[in-house]
Formats: C-alpha cells, sequence, structure tokens
C-alpha cells in the first residue's frame, strides 16, 4: 500500500506516475480530511511524469495540509526531470523538498 503510517502522527505517501499518482493523492486527501492531526512525506522516488492535473491536485494537498490543518507536507526524493518541472512552474519556492526520504523524515523531528 503506498500510504502507509510511518508513525502515530506521520504518513509516509510513496507516489507513482498516473494513474497511480492520481489515486494515491485522492486516497491521501481522503486521509488526512478525516485525521487533521498528521503530518505527510511524499516520496517522488517513482514519479517519472508530472501533468497539470498532478499539479492541481499537489496544489489541493498543500493547501489543506498547511493553510487548513495547520500540519506539514514534505516532498522527497523528485528526479532532475520532475525538478525542472518544479522549477519552470514556481513550486519549488512553496514546497519543502528533500533530496530522499530521511531527510523528510528527519526535518519533521527537527522541527517537531
Amino acid at each position: 500500500m503506498p500510504i502507509e503510517n510511518w508513525s502515530d502522527n506521520v504518513l509516509l505517501v510513496q507516489l507513482g506516475d498516473d494513474p497511480q499518482f492520481t489515486d494515491d493523492v485522492t486516497a491521501l486527501l481522503e486521509t488526512i480530511e478525516k485525521n487533521t492531526s498528521t503530518d505527510v512525506v511524499l516520496d517522488f522516488q517513482n514519479v517519472n511524469f508530472l501533468n497539470s492535473s498532478n499539479i492541481a491536485k499537489l496544489l489541493k494537498l498543500r493547501k489543506i495540509q498547511t493553510a487548513n490543518n495547520h500540519r506539514k507536507l514534505k516532498l522527497c526524493a523528485i528526479s532532475t526531470h520532475i525538478w525542472g518541472v518544479f522549477l519552470v512552474t514556481g513550486l519549488d519556492k512553496i514546497f519543502d523538498v528533500y533530496d530522499d526520504v530521511g531527510s523528510g523524515l528527519t526535518s519533521l523531528q527537527l522541527e517537531g
């Protein structure tokens, strides 16, 4: 299962390319709307393509997670190709991005 309870208040989500990406983020949105007290770490290791629909879902996720729930959202292991999309669209300025999942999880502990 791509959504894993890493701890009591941290969800680790391993994303894949579409259509799995859409399914995973939709399931995550449903989860965080029910449980508003969890931080989220997204693992982009298996994502090779990002379309406008995926970007819209990420922005919705960010809004719910940070503005509505007042929780943290970390993105990790983004490939060079996907990072290019983040740079062109300005997403690099609004998301907390880490080289790998370990760094993202560690940042939650340090900020906690």
